[in-house]
């Protein structure tokens, strides 16, 4: 495998994860299509694409996180046996999983977090995780328990967590969500290194600006997810008028196709724009973007390179209300 330069400034170089003393990739994959969720992406991937898919991201040079779930369908497995059949984790590969309630009973306990780590564990073929995120904890299904006191009450799903942490079982903790307000409490609590927000931070959304403004201020790491808004902004909003895995707002297709314009205008792919825009943020370690084809791993770090002048970004920040990037 080639390896990928530390920070020097260039695209493609590794940037520090926070406080956690590790280097990650620029560019991330999101292993969640590699899972085989066609309820939620609208297509199917089998098993031998995802593996050729994983390849071409080991082999790149250019990628070395990789992010799963427990709840991302076949994709911790899959990841797992291209582990086991390459012998071990690539080094200098950072694999973050995500803790999950029980998809089929809304069961968000701690003892749920207990089974979801040792099943992590299990799949992925290893003896210690090197990242775990609390995930979506918005989704709890607890009448009259809010989130974050849910979580963080004793013997809860943080506690657990840190337990494992404790433990070495787990190196490092993060959390990951939608809500933006929910995740910066959990970062102000001080216990996690990482944060992973996803398609709240777009050319077409800027939402998570506090959260990423919170994190900075605190040393967390700070993953951003989804930056094609889970397809319109790679696609355009003609071909696939989806944002946040749903059928798109007429307002998100509004903005989408406005940016679609300006690029065309400047001879810029959308989705260049789109996965610079979040390349470009100071704040932001890694993008993670999701991939389910290995000619795909290819494509992205071109558009990760693709010349786009300044001019452009001006315009895109005056038709979708930006204030410009953070240094």
């Amino acid at each position: 495998m080639r390896r990928v330069k530390e920070y020097d400034g260039s695209p493609l170089s590794r940037r520090p994860l926070g406080e956690t003393g590790l280097m990650v990739s620029p560019v991330g994959i999101g292993c969640a299509p590699l899972g085989d969720m066609p309820e939620t992406f609208d297509f199917s991937v089998p098993e031998q694409r995802s593996r050729d898919t994983l390849r071409a991201v080991f082999e790149s040079g250019g990628i070395t996180f990789l992010d799963t779930a427990a709840s991302y369908g076949e994709s911790e497995k899959r990841i797992g046996r291209m582990i086991e059949e390459m012998g071990g984790l690539p080094e200098g590969c950072v694999l973050a999983t995500k803790a999950d309630r029980n998809l089929a009973t809304g069961d968000f306990s701690g003892e749920q977090m207990r089974r979801s780590v040792y099943r992590s564990l299990d799949l992925l073929g290893l003896d210690h995780l090197q990242f775990v995120h609390l995930h979506d904890p918005e989704h709890l299904r607890e009448p009259g328990r809010e989130p974050f006191e849910y979580m963080m009450a004793p013997g809860g799903p943080v506690e657990v967590l840190r337990g494992f942490k404790e433990e070495g079982v787990i190196r490092h903790l993060g959390v990951a969500g939608g809500p933006i307000d929910l995740l910066i409490q959990f970062v102000d609590t001080g216990l996690f290194e990482t944060v992973m927000t996803h398609n709240r931070f777009t050319l077409i959304d800027n939402s998570a600006e506090p959260l990423l403004d919170t994190a900075r201020s605190l040393g967390v790491g700070v993953f951003n997810a989804a930056p094609y808004g889970s397809g319109i902004l790679a696609k355009g909003p003609d071909a696939y008028a989806r944002y946040e895995y749903r059928e798109a707002p007429p307002e998100i297709i509004a903005r989408a196709t406005k940016a679609a314009s300006v690029c065309r205008n400047f001879e810029v792919p959308l989705p260049a724009a789109a996965l610079q825009f979040s390349l470009r943020d100071k704040r932001i370690a890694s993008t993670v973007v999701g991939m389910s084809r290995p000619e795909r791993v290819a494509q992205t770090l071109e558009l990760a390179q693709y010349p786009i002048p300044g001019e452009l970004w001006g315009k895109l920040d005056s038709l979708s209300g930006f204030s410009g990037t953070s240094g």
